[in-house]
């Protein structure tokens, strides 16, 4: 089999560089074991929420200049803050043209109210999911936080007593309850099947939904807007917008324990639009090995075509960190297994010293996070020393930062996503 381009790893950074080759007509393939951290992230994107030194990141143009200074193998550092500024613009495009409803802006972070009541800095957070800027107080005055009987991945009590601890929330009257929704009492019977997921697809094919709007109207009685767990609407915000209407109230939908609604919307939308352009997904299919002509990757063999090769004229490694198993750690080393890429991280980490991987104290940041392949300003990958051509690397699978430390996992997901897809179509012939 040949294409264009070869993408390992279907979440956000492999589905975002397939869409934008695919829009200029290139053929490309998307490997996916079907692991994407996306499933359980919390919906918002974050392109930087901190330095390295601790200080809040507000204005984001001119912190990556800092950035730059204190973590210069960052992936921004590396690509330059104007290049990173440019993809991030040419997201927010992107993700508007495919109706991702976000709102939010690479000139400054806004915060977002968590599933526990506490606010995060984000770059860009669905339009359903309550937002301040800086220390505006919120819109509106009284709020109802309603949860669902039985379900015990969001607590309204508790989001309600830290939700009025932030200055921005302060002046809010926040009164709690909870939605029975008899369709779910099958659920209800088995706690393990009592998840996000599987609650919205009862709710898609069993609700009675004048019942459904009339309980929350009962229950929001009194109040100006309601916060509800992000448990309505499995693809899209479609079902929300029509209990927006019938309820006559603001609805704001908030993230719960995984796997993520939120994250799930977007990564089904993003593959959606990869296929209808013409992409193929190759679903529950794993990349084994790579096949090398000089400082070229020539093909992949994957775990279900492991008798016939994937050839392409480039070939992109998107496919995350430990959890996607992009990364693989054993007792004495830190490796990538497709491509056996070298491997970075902060300043101290070695991948094949165990003792560099952790901090003595467990609440510090860990230096393993920061753990991924070497790249150049172009992506490319770096193999015993050299950077090979036609092989790339996005999102978290590159190293040399710490995504949960920094808060910008999703922004370089994105930010070298685009980058590479314009290499990429800058050198294919």
């Amino acid at each position: 089999m040949n294409f264009d381009v070869v993408i390992i790893g279907g979440g956000l950074a492999g589905l975002t560089c397939g869409i934008a080759l695919q829009e200029q007509g290139k053929r490309c393939v998307i490997i996916n074991n079907g692991q994407a951290a996306i499933d359980f992230a919390s919906g918002s994107l974050d392109l930087l929420s901190r330095l390295p030194n601790g200080a809040f990141v507000k204005n984001i143009p001119e912190n990556l200049t800092a950035l730059s200074a204190q973590l210069p193998q960052h992936p921004y550092s590396i690509m330059g803050a104007e290049r990173v500024l440019a993809k991030a613009q040419d997201f927010e495009k992107l993700a508007e043209s495919l109706n991702l409803d976000l709102i939010g802006s690479s000139a400054e972070n806004h915060l977002r109210v968590t599933g526990l009541g506490s606010l995060r800095g984000a770059w860009l957070s669905p339009n359903s999911v309550p937002t301040v800027q800086g220390d505006t107080p919120f819109s509106y005055k009284k709020i109802a936080v309603l949860g669902i009987e039985g379900y015990h991945d969001f607590q309204p009590e508790l989001l309600a007593d830290n939700l009025t601890l932030n200055p921005q929330f302060a002046h809010c009257e926040v009164k709690t309850g909870f939605l029975n929704i008899p369709e779910l009492d099958q659920l209800r019977a088995n706690s393990r099947e009592f998840r996000s997921v599987n609650i919205a697809q009862v709710l898609e094919y069993k609700l009675k939904f004048d019942d459904l709007v009339a309980e929350m109207k009962e229950a929001a009685k009194g109040t100006e807007a309601i916060f509800l767990p992000a448990c309505f609407g499995l693809e899209n915000q479609e079902f929300m917008e029509s209990l927006r209407k019938a309820t006559g109230l603001p609805l704001f939908e908030l993230p719960t324990l995984p796997p993520s609604l939120l994250g799930m919307r977007q990564r089904i939308q993003l593959r959606h639009r990869f296929e209808k352009l013409g992409g193929l997904m190759m679903n529950g299919d794993s990349a084994l090995k790579a096949h090398f002509h000089g400082n070229k990757v020539r093909a992949i063999q994957t775990r279900l075509h492991e008798e016939e090769e994937i050839t392409a004229e480039h070939f992109v490694l998107a496919s995350g960190s430990f959890f996607s198993k992009g990364l693989v750690s054993e007792f004495d080393k830190i490796y990538e297994p497709v491509f056996h890429s070298d491997i970075i991280g902060v300043e101290g980490f070695k991948d094949t010293d165990r003792f560099t991987w952790t901090d003595h104290r467990f609440s510090n940041p860990q230096p393993y996070q920061s753990a991924g392949v070497a790249i150049n300003a172009q992506c490319q990958v770096q193999k015993s020393g050299q950077f090979l051509t036609n092989l790339y690397a996005v999102g978290n699978v590159i190293g040399g930062f710490n995504a949960l430390e920094l808060g910008c996992g999703s922004g370089v997901a994105v930010v070298t996503a685009l980058a590479v897809a314009d290499e990429i179509l800058h050198n294919i012939h």
